[in-house]
């Protein structure tokens, strides 16, 4: 049931991520990745199958994970300075997975995991220069959005198949691997230059405040609440979190909707 969500959600998603990156430009698509589209249904579907213990441990795990992402984020912006989008996207990776292999060594608990997830994304969002980036011109070919979600799908897959096996906080740690991020930044690096890709990745960062809201709530109140009430408090929380974000890009430059002209955008 697992599998079959994440089959049909992450493509979806994918498509509608990238339609609106499309009409309102890569910050707003970096923005909808912080929120935890597919790794929010699949943590109430844990919830239902392993219990909520399990999937406490699990988010507690996630929220670790997200720091990891924000990592991934600052190593593809840092990368992209002076590679192409293959070398950005790898050494991207490989942070995200030391990242990963130095989080499982510890003992994590809701308070210590959303500390570090906040610190980490207070450093990165300073670290990656912003940029003011609109949508790009011209029409994206015919078959851009089908290999996006084509390939959304191919990640989830491989990424399922072992979940099972490694436990409640590696699996956690594992569940948010940029499978959005990956894919929308190599083909934004790809299509519209460093410019834009680093205001998507500074975007997905402060945007993981949103996902940090939601599971610090399922971490903290699954195991002793309702799951019905948890969730839907946790999505609360998620929304609220986002609408910071939202201000936090405004205010940081930004550009408005449909508006500014672009930074630094240039194709490589």
């Amino acid at each position: 049931m697992i599998l079959l969500l994440k089959l049909v959600i992450t493509p979806f998603f994918i498509a509608v991520v990238t339609l609106a990156g499309r009409r309102w430009g890569p910050t707003i698509s970096g923005l909808l990745m912080g929120l935890p589209l597919t790794s929010g249904p699949v943590s109430f579907f844990l919830a239902l199958q392993y219990g909520p213990a399990f999937a406490g441990r699990a988010a507690v795990g996630t929220l670790v994970g997200q720091a990891s992402v924000c990592l991934y984020c600052l190593g593809y912006s840092a990368a992209a300075r002076r590679s192409s989008w293959p070398l950005s996207a790898l050494a991207a990776v490989c942070v995200f997975l030391l990242a990963t292999a130095l989080w499982n060594s510890l003992t994590w608990s809701v308070a210590t995991a959303s500390a570090v997830l906040l610190a980490v994304i207070l450093l990165v969002s300073r670290l990656i220069p912003r940029q003011a980036v609109r949508p790009a011109a011209g029409q994206a070919p015919r078959w851009d959005l089908p290999a996006r979600m084509i390939l959304a799908a191919a990640f989830v897959v491989a990424l399922t198949t072992f979940a099972n096996s490694l436990g409640p906080q590696l699996s956690g740690l594992l569940s948010p691997f940029p499978v959005f991020g990956l894919i929308l930044s190599v083909f934004t690096h790809h299509q519209q230059g460093t410019g834009a890709v680093r205001g998507l990745l500074r975007a997905v960062v402060l945007g993981s405040l949103a996902f940090g809201g939601f599971f610090a709530v399922v971490g903290s109140a699954v195991t002793s609440w309702a799951l019905p009430w948890t969730y839907a408090l946790a999505t609360l929380a998620a929304l609220a979190m986002g609408g910071l974000s939202f201000y936090l890009t405004r205010t940081a430059g930004a550009p408005r909707l449909g508006g500014a002209a672009v930074h630094g955008a240039g194709r490589d």
